[in-house]
């Protein structure tokens, strides 16, 4: 008796990472709200004339089918949900949190406030908002959910008075965390003051 893959359909999601994968084909990591991070190949995604080539970009949201038992799953659908039109310091904040994403959350655990902070902080991003309270939301609510943060009550994101503290606070935190491997976007931009 042979047991049906799952099949999920339409589910809001972001791609935050893509690799090559053979010939024709991306595996890409995806970060869903009712299922967390995903890694799905995406068959034929480097095409020319494949229908998830143009729809495929980090930062926009998504509305993401997929089907599979094993711990890679086969993209069978996306469709763009709408646009994030980033550039300069915000889409390097945007690269950020995506790293974030992949380097603490485990595979396949939900984390829909988390998604919902995600979305929120690439909105504020492409709206033009400072990146600063966006980010610092974002850090606090990652650290929150993956248990690693403070108990008491969320202070005011957007106070420019408490951002210099808070930002260093969060930023011990995720580095105490992530054990001495820097993020390869804060290094791009400790070398990119550099120049």
């Amino acid at each position: 008796m042979s047991r049906r893959a799952p099949r999920v359909q339409d589910r809001p999601g972001y791609m935050l990472h893509a690799t090559a994968w053979r010939e024709t084909s991306l595996i890409v990591q995806t970060f869903s709200r009712e299922h967390g991070c995903v890694a799905m190949v995406a068959k034929g995604a480097k095409r020319p004339y494949s229908v998830l080539r143009p729809v495929l970009s980090a930062f926009q949201p998504l509305l993401l089918s997929w089907t599979g038992n094993g711990e890679v799953k086969t993209l069978t659908r996306a469709e763009i949900a709408g646009i994030r039109p980033l550039t300069g310091t915000a889409l390097m904040s945007a690269w950020y949190m995506n790293e974030l994403l992949l380097r603490l959350l485990p595979r396949e655990d939900a984390h829909p406030l988390l998604f919902d902070a995600y979305d929120t902080a690439l909105q504020q991003l492409s709206g033009g908002t400072r990146a600063a309270g966006a980010l610092r939301r974002f850090e606090w609510t990652l650290l929150r959910e993956t248990g690693y943060g403070v108990d008491e009550a969320p202070p005011d994101f957007d106070d420019p008075a408490i951002e210099p503290a808070l930002r260093r606070d969060l930023r011990e935190r995720l580095a105490e965390i992530l054990a001495g491997r820097p993020l390869s976007t804060r290094r791009v931009l400790l070398d990119l003051q550099r120049i």
